[in-house]
């Protein structure tokens, strides 16, 4: 059990949630970078995708068009050049659930502790998108409550500060 503790550890999360994608408007991760964290090659990873297609419906894995791809690769400025260096097809991507079925099509101890780990970091970022929601929420709620009072208040100082401007006679 401690050695596939240790195993966990070793991916940073923060590089896992670095090839997390807002794509579609779903978050994702790229079928290459997935293939470097299970170290295995872009290839092998999608050909077992194809060979059990039955198990990544839409919602689980879908591929890239060539506008996404474009978009998506001109974020990335260190492309080689020459032939062979670019990619053929499209990419795949896969959504958390799809990470998570990945396991089960790539039979390698490092694919399942991999998606231990992906599958932690997709939950964590979940959970701080719910809290920072939480938190947005009471912060405009307080500021609401509080921005009458405060609007109260500076409308207090402000008569203060007028009636002070007026001169005042002196008999």
């Amino acid at each position: 059990m401690k050695q596939i503790q240790k195993e966990l550890i070793m991916i940073p999360s923060e590089r896992i949630i670095s090839r997390i994608f807002l794509i579609r408007g779903k978050k994702v991760m790229i079928d290459r970078d997935l293939a470097e964290l299970y170290e295995v090659g872009t290839k092998v990873l999608n050909q077992a995708v194809k060979r059990n297609i039955a198990r990544f419906p839409a919602d689980f894995m879908f591929q890239l068009n060539k506008q996404e791809t474009d978009i998506w690769r001109s974020q990335f400025v260190t492309l080689k050049n020459g032939r062979g260096q670019h990619r053929k097809y499209l990419p795949y991507v896969f959504t958390e659930q799809g990470v998570a079925m990945l396991s089960s099509v790539l039979n390698s101890d490092r694919a399942i502790r991999v998606n231990i780990q992906v599958i932690r970091t997709f939950a964590k970022l979940r959970e701080l998108l719910i809290t920072n929601k939480e938190m947005r929420e009471k912060i405009e709620s307080m500021e609401r409550k509080y921005d009458k009072k405060l609007q109260e208040v500076f409308e207090v100082l402000k008569s203060l500060l007028i009636q002070e401007e007026t001169p005042k006679r002196q008999i």
